[in-house]
């Protein structure tokens, strides 16, 4: 099969709609799909307000729909609701086209968390942008019951996995550092409120694993934490292995 799907999510940047899509990827080519993806990277680009490390894509519809045309996809899914998101969408409701939608990001809350807008109006938003894929993925439980409370249909549960020969149980001593260790590992921004960890009065040592536009003004707020940046691979699940505690970030309130 001969699959499209349009992110405003890819590299350079790091995050979790970047990563569970190059997997996808590389899950459907050895299975023997042609897969492309259509990302900011391909296009004129303007740091995102607040999150100048996300670039969003700007004057693209054109282009992206002269590219969907030489993809000649069997299957069109779009990852996100930005700029290239809406673009592919009206692409697909222009032509007739079924297509599919992911639910990544919790973001109305992101939006509340930045600007005075109620959640009501954002949710009404993001539903209107759903309401026309023939299914809408989600990743957990949780967000599965919080779309539909808010009048989502069509929601399909699309699970993530483990790699399990890397991310497995291995000695603590990688980390030296007083015990327990208390770990944060994820963006290191606004929306994933992590002072509700970083506030906590916890004996041993807190450990924050990730890149963000918050990273460094929570470094000077908080001396005591050991800050690490971002880390891959290996090293990453090197980390993981060595806490004792796993903080799991996103903790707003609805």
């Amino acid at each position: 099969m001969n699959i499209l799907i349009v992110t405003d999510a890819w590299y350079p940047q790091v995050n979790g709609v970047v990563r569970t899509l190059s997997k996808v990827r590389d899950e459907l080519v050895q299975l023997g799909h042609t897969v492309e993806i259509v990302g900011p990277d391909r296009f004129r680009t303007i740091p995102m307000p607040s999150y100048p490390e996300i670039r969003l894509a700007i004057a693209a519809t054109r282009r992206l729909f002269r590219m969907i045309d030489a993809a000649r996809p069997e299957a069109i899914h779009i990852a996100t609701e930005g700029p290239l998101g809406h673009a592919a969408r009206r692409y697909c409701l222009k032509r007739k086209m079924p297509f599919t939608t992911a639910y990544h990001t919790r973001f109305p809350e992101y939006i509340r968390d930045r600007a005075p807008i109620p959640l009501s109006w954002s949710y009404a938003w993001v539903r209107r942008f759903h309401r026309p894929s023939s299914v809408v993925m989600v990743a957990t439980q949780s967000i599965e019951d919080l779309l539909r409370a808010r009048g989502f249909r069509n929601l399909r549960r699309w699970t993530r996995g483990v790699d399990t020969d890397l991310f497995r149980p291995r000695p603590k001593d990688f980390l030296a550092d007083p015990r327990p260790i208390s770990m944060y590992v994820g963006r290191v921004a606004v929306e994933k409120n992590i002072e509700a960890f970083l506030a906590l009065d916890l004996e041993g040592t807190k450990y924050v694993v990730g890149d963000g536009p918050q990273l460094n003004d929570l470094r000077l707020k908080y001396p005591a934490v050991r800050f690490v940046g971002a880390k891959h691979g290996e090293e990453l699940a090197q980390y993981f292995a060595a806490a004792d505690v796993f903080d799991a970030g996103v903790l707003m309130s609805v």
